[in-house]
């Protein structure tokens, strides 16, 4: 397992860096990196974030069509931030997203951790959206998902995967500021 996961951790920074970069080339490499981390969360029983990973390919998919829409229109996707009109309802969507999969977790799977495995997955689909939509906020969404992904994954004993979440809680931090600056 453990030359697979260093895999996944390479893949996993590349996509960090081109997403930093806020370059449209982190989409293809978004394909690729779910198809390594599925297996990798099955073998440890994180279904959630298995089932995220499935997710972050059609995701992946669909932010490289958005992202190139523009781009063939001649502009680029501005970075922008989150509309409040959309914040009651992400919130909505989030706790709804949040409980059914804890139920599921906890109803139908032997998963050692169903609320934080729900918890972080309910981030990271919001998060991959405010990513699609190149919303600024999408960096908190990916903190607090890196912060909590971290601490599970020492626990699981997901070395090098927990090594990855900790540089991607970092950098985190230094996306969003980026952001902000390529803003304006």
């Amino acid at each position: 397992m453990q030359t697979i996961e260093i895999i996944g951790a390479v893949i996993g920074l590349l996509y960090l860096y081109l997403e930093y970069k806020a370059s449209k080339w982190l989409w293809p490499v978004g394909v690729l990196m779910p198809i390594v981390y599925v297996w990798i969360f099955f073998q440890s029983k994180f279904y959630a974030d298995m089932g995220i990973n499935v997710y972050y390919f059609f995701a992946s998919i669909y932010g490289w069509m958005r992202w190139t829409k523009h781009q063939s229109e001649g502009s680029e996707l501005p970075i922008s931030h989150t509309p409040r009109r959309y914040i009651l309802p992400l919130s909505l969507i989030g706790t709804a997203i949040f409980a059914v999969i804890a139920f599921i977790l906890i109803r139908f799977t032997d998963s050692p951790v169903p609320y934080g495995d729900s918890f972080t997955t309910a981030l990271s689909i919001l998060g991959m959206w405010l990513l699609a939509h190149k919303y600024v906020e999408q960096w908190w969404f990916w903190f607090f998902v890196n912060i909590i992904s971290c601490g599970l994954y020492i626990w699981k004993g997901l070395y090098p995967t927990s090594i990855l979440f900790a540089i991607y809680s970092v950098i985190s931090l230094f996306g969003y500021f980026k952001w902000k600056r390529m803003m304006k």
